[in-house]
Order: structure tokens, then sequence, then C-alpha cells
């Protein structure tokens, strides 16, 4: 049994370097060493091409400017591919959940982990927030705050000069034969030899619904986790919650913490889980070893991880259980959820059943891209899991099922003629096909290198008739001027 010391207090900002931006722009200066030891970023290597539009096509278009979309832009920079954009909804300092709705105050990976690295020990989180915070601040964390990671995912993007464009929302992707189009919300297009789409969570279906709660209650009684939520409105209100997962405890203490008189969280399940197999799953192997199995382990280990659902922190229950008002119900039936005079009627069975003044839903995220817009048009063609393998009845999961059956290059597969292979998605709806990689903090320090590896096979292919004239054109460097040897004749000859 494993002892928790930390009670994942925040580190006091106090015991840190009273002045960081001369300790950052000197390990800015050691980035910029490292980079040129290793000769990085790459030369590039890509042909150009126009697009339907007239104009030079994008080699890569990455759709998510958070960690993982992040990531993967400076991994195609250093691969020399530095044909691409990073396009995100949300305005600049806003991409991801970290300063939205993360309401928890750190991360809950260990501040360890190296993060958006590519081996390079001064890209790490570690050596970032010691520059940026001092060595006192550092030692001092538990876990990372969640406006620290925030800040290095955004330090990433600016040392590495990554391009992104934000306040720009893709609503449609447009495949064809050789190229994708991305239509944005403003009509405009945009064409690149390959997408990327990196949304993150909240890209994947939008959040769980919960049957029986009713349309007419409005924003102003019921909200999900994922929502913006004015929890300032409930003061001295009642809260349901419904779950029991980590953002449900989350929301339940930033609720409690804003002054509402109560929160009652109801959960079908009979007690909290125990175990965080995200801890040992995380490991190289589960990494890279997971797209390697066969379907049927895949499967079989998809669900046990899928059964084993994940444990909140203790430092977030116990920010709850530190205020008053919280109840945790368990072996509770939820059944409905309709407007009252004034608040919301809860009706449910083991629980507390009656009135209250809001509802949040701490019901998680769908997986399932038939409900998420930018895939309408083209999630009738997508190759599912449930077109592929049928499990024997004791893991039958129809919720896993609808996951896309993706590539070796995250590339969605096609049932049919249609041509999808250009579109790699790099989200959580890739869990049954490729674990965790493209879906948490763990996996950031190989994960985006392993997709760019990917990409640079596929690029390189494609482009290969221009490539290789290119290098049947190429006569820079003389090799032999200098010497008697010299024929100038014969100069991309073979000299045979």
């Amino acid at each position: 049994m494993t002892a928790f010391a930390a009670t994942g207090r925040l580190p006091d900002p106090a015991n840190g370097d009273p002045d960081h931006t001369g300790g950052l722009a000197a390990h800015e200066a050691a980035v910029a060493a490292d980079l040129d030891r290793l000769c990085l970023p790459r030369k590039p290597f890509t042909a150009p091409r126009t697009g339907p539009d007239g104009k030079p096509m994008l080699d890569v278009l990455v759709i998510g400017a958070g960690q993982f979309g992040t990531g993967i832009a400076a991994a195609l920079k250093l691969a020399g591919i530095p044909n691409f954009l990073v396009i995100d909804r949300a305005p600049a300092g806003q991409e991801g959940p970290w300063v939205t709705y993360a309401r928890m105050p750190t991360l809950r990976s260990p501040k360890h982990l190296p993060g958006l690295c590519f081996g390079i020990p001064s890209l790490t989180f570690p050596s970032w927030c010691r520059a940026a915070k001092g060595d006192a601040y550092y030692e001092e964390m538990y876990k990372i705050p969640n406006q620290d990671w925030q800040d290095y995912i955004l330090w990433v993007r600016e040392v590495l000069d990554i391009p992104v464009r934000n306040d720009a929302d893709a609503v449609e992707l447009l495949p064809e034969n050789d190229h994708v189009g991305v239509m944005l919300a403003d009509g405009e297009v945009i064409f690149a030899k390959r997408v990327v789409v990196a949304s993150g969570r909240a890209g994947t279906g939008g959040y769980a619904a919960l049957a029986g709660v009713s349309p007419e209650l409005g924003p102003d009684r019921v909200a999900h986790t994922m929502h913006d939520i004015d929890f300032s409105r409930l003061a001295g209100k009642r809260v349901a919650m419904v779950g029991v997962g980590s953002s449900a405890f989350d929301n339940a203490a930033t609720a409690l913490e804003a002054g509402a008189a109560s929160v009652d969280m109801f959960a079908r399940r009979e007690v909290l889980p125990q175990l965080n197999k995200g801890r040992p799953s995380s490991v190289l192997g589960f990494l890279d070893g997971w797209m390697a199995l066969p379907d049927a382990d895949k499967w079989r280990l998809g669900v046990y991880l899928d059964l084993m659902a994940g444990v909140p922190p203790h430092e977030t229950v116990q920010r709850c259980l530190k205020l008053p008002g919280m109840s945790v119900h368990f072996r509770t039936k939820f059944l409905s959820a309709t407007p009252s005079d004034d608040g919301v009627r809860i009706e449910v069975e083991g629980g507390p059943a009656g009135d209250y003044d809001f509802l949040i839903l701490g019901t998680g995220f769908r997986v399932d891209l038939a409900h998420e817009p930018l895939f309408e048009s083209i999630h009738s063609q997508i190759l599912l899991w449930q077109d592929v393998y049928a499990p024997p009845p004791e893991l039958e999961r129809p919720h896993l099922g609808v996951q896309p059956y993706i590539g070796d290059a995250f590339e969605l597969r096609s049932k049919g003629e249609d041509t999808l292979e250009r579109i790699h998605l790099f989200n959580t709806a890739t869990f049954m096909s490729a674990g965790t990689m493209a879906g948490d903090v763990p996996a950031l320090d190989v994960a985006p290198e392993r997709l760019v590896t990917a990409l640079t096979q596929k690029l390189f292919v494609e482009d290969f008739e221009p490539i290789f004239q290119d290098l049947q054109d190429w006569e820079d460097e003389h090799e032999l001027e200098t010497t008697p040897f010299y024929a100038p004749d014969f100069v991309n000859k073979t000299g045979r």
C-alpha cells in the first residue's frame, strides 16, 4: 500500500525566485543552443503544391492548439516539415481545458513527467518551471498547477515559434484523393495534404448525455462539468451532482468554495474506484505496444481499463471533505430531472430525491464521432470497431464499438472506397486502437514524434517524384573542385 504524504496544496510563489524573467531568458538561450547542437530543426524535404484556391497548400493542418496539437506542431517543425499551421477555435491562451473547465487546482499527473521535450532536457516541464519560477517553487510543488501547465504549453509554442491561428473554428472536413479541405465557421476553406484532428476530450462527441434530464431545464438550472458555470450564483443553493468521477468532485468542491449550501452527489456504483490503473498502463510498453496487439487483445485490454474507471485523486477528495455540505450517495439510480417552481426536481432511487436549485452533470465525455459536428459529413464513411470486430458476449461494450478503427498512422479508414486516410485522428476517440497514446499527459514526450514519423513517411511517399527530381538536380557542392580529379562534365553523372 502506498502512503501519500502530499496534500495537494499549491506551492507558494513567494518561495520562488523573485526575478523569474532573467532566469527564463537565460534558459531560452540554452534551448536555442541545444537545438543548434542537435542540428534542429532538420532541413525541409517536402515538395510544394498549389491548392484548389491557387494558393500554396499546407503540408499539414493541425486542428487544436492544446497540449497534443502544440506537441504535434513542434515535432513537425523539428522534423523538417515547417509548412504547417495550427488552428484553434479558442482565443489565445484559452486553448484546452486547463484554464477553462478543468476546475481542479492541479493536474492529476506528477510534476516530474517530461512533457513536450522531444528528448531535449531544456524543453521539459521541470526545466522550464525551475527557470521560470525558481528551484524552491518547483521543490515545494506536489502536482503541477493548471495555470503553470498552460503557461508551459504556451512557452513551448513561443520558444519554438509555432504558427497558431486562434479564433478559427473548423466546422467541416472535405477530403479529396490528394488533399483535405477544412472549412471554417466563417466560410474560409484551408487546404492541406494531411489534416490532424487533435481536439482533445471535448472533440469526440461532446458530453455524455443523461436520459431523463428534461430539455426544459435551461442553463440557469443545469450544466455539464465542461460548461462555463457561474459558481457565484450557487452561493447558498442546494446543488445536485450526478457522477462521482474526478471532474464531479472538482465541480462539487468549486461549488462549495463559492458558498453553495450543499452538494448531493449521486452514484450507481457501490464505492469509489480504488486504484488508478492509468499509472501502470502509461509505461512505454503500453504506449508503443498497444497498436501492435491483435484486435482481440486490444479489445480485452480496452474493456478492462474502461471498467476500471479512473479514481478521483486523494487530494481532490480531501478538497471536498474539508468543506461542509458534501454528501455522496452510492447505489442510487437517477430517474429524472424536471423543472420545479424555481429550481430542479430530482427523482432518484436510493437517495434523497426532491427539489434542488441546480443540477450539475458529472457524466464525462461521449466518444462517438456521430455526435461531433466536425465529422458530420463523413461520419457514415468512417470504419468503426463494430464494423471490424465482434467480441465474445461477456466482453460486449456497444459504446466502445462506435470508436473509429484507425490505421498505423492514426488515419481514419473508410468503410467503402471514399478516401479518408489523409485525416489523422489524435484524440481520445483512438483509445480502442491506440490506448492512451493520444489522450494523456504521460504520453506527451513520445506521442507527437510517433505521429510525425508516420506523417513524414506519408509525405515522402506522396511527394516522391518531385523529391527524387530535386535529388537529381542538386549541384550545390562540387566536392572535388579543388582537386586534380575535378571533372565538371561529369557533374550529376555516374562516371561509368
